[in-house]
This record gives C-alpha cells, structure tokens and sequence, in this order.
C-alpha cells in the first residue's frame, strides 16, 4: 500500500507550485488554496483542494473541485469512474497504470484551473 500512497502522492504533489501543504506526514498529503477561501462558513481560512489517505485496505486520493464543479465528471474514463467513492474520492488498492495516473493529473489540473479561473 505504501508504494500506491507515493505514486498517488506524487501526482498530487505535482501541484505544489501552485497550491499550499497542509499535511505532509506517512499516510496523510493534503493541499489547500493559497489564498483564504470566498465562501463565508471558511472564515477567511484556506480552503481544501485535495488529499492522499493511506487507509487498512486501500489509498484514497481526494479532489474537492469535483464535487464542486460537476462539469469535471465528463473527464472521467470508465477505468477510473469504477474507482470513485462517494463524490469526490478514488480508491486504489494497487499502484494504477499510466493511463489512469495520467487521467488523475489531467483532472487535478482542470481542477485547479476551474477554482483559480482560467478555464
């Protein structure tokens, strides 16, 4: 599980540059927006844009701007449309393909491009 955390970890992680670290330990990656959130409940606070959770039998990689902004979905392919969770989470319990890890940088790209609106 560890070497699915990484490989999911660093997909994420690719988006650094951009977006800040709010956790960084074994089993736990998160960002958060740079800049305080627009919405009221946040209380001026930076607001959640993704995660990568090592659980017991799998490793969640969690994108807020799809639950956000629902146009995101058409992106999905059926390989990792069966892999989603809820609304916003994909589970894996191996290391996925190119084709799959490619597809999850794509989306977290078109994520972040939605939230910071350029489109």
């Amino acid at each position: 599980m560890k070497q699915v955390f990484e490989t999911l970890k660093a997909v994420l992680g690719k988006f650094e540059d951009r977006l800040a670290v709010q956790t960084n330990q074994a089993g736990n990656y998160s960002l958060v927006t740079r800049k305080p959130s627009p919405f009221p409940q946040h209380k001026s606070q930076p607001m959640f844009f993704g995660a990568v959770r090592l659980g017991k039998t799998y490793v969640s990689y969690h994108l807020m701007p799809i639950y956000m902004c629902e146009p995101l979905e058409a992106l999905f392919s059926p390989g990792l449309k069966k892999r989603m969770q809820g609304k916003a989470c994909f589970n894996f319990k191996t290391v996925p393909d190119e084709q799959i890890l490619v597809e999850l940088w794509a989306l977290t790209e078109a994520g972040l491009r939605r939230w910071t609106g350029q489109k």
